[in-house]
């Protein structure tokens, strides 16, 4: 069981989630453009980016703060 975390925005929100809206939101070119990582700008999907976001903490936090940055 997770302790609540209340002042967490992304409390609850899979990586897979935030992927998947930023994608539906700005699409893999523009994604690509805002956080230069590799599997955003060749042949990107869902699978292989949330493969290397897992193992790679500095891309993912770029992400969540994208996320966090254009989500209401």
């Amino acid at each position: 069981m997770t302790t609540p975390q209340p002042n967490n925005p992304l409390q609850g929100i899979t990586l897979e989630t935030i992927l998947t809206e930023l994608v539906e939101e700005l699409g893999w070119e523009k994604l690509g453009s805002w956080i230069r990582i590799a599997c955003f700008n060749n042949d990107p999907s869902i699978k292989s980016s949330l493969t290397f976001l897992r193992k790679t903490p500095w891309a993912r936090e770029k992400v969540e703060h994208l996320y966090i940055k254009i989500k209401p």
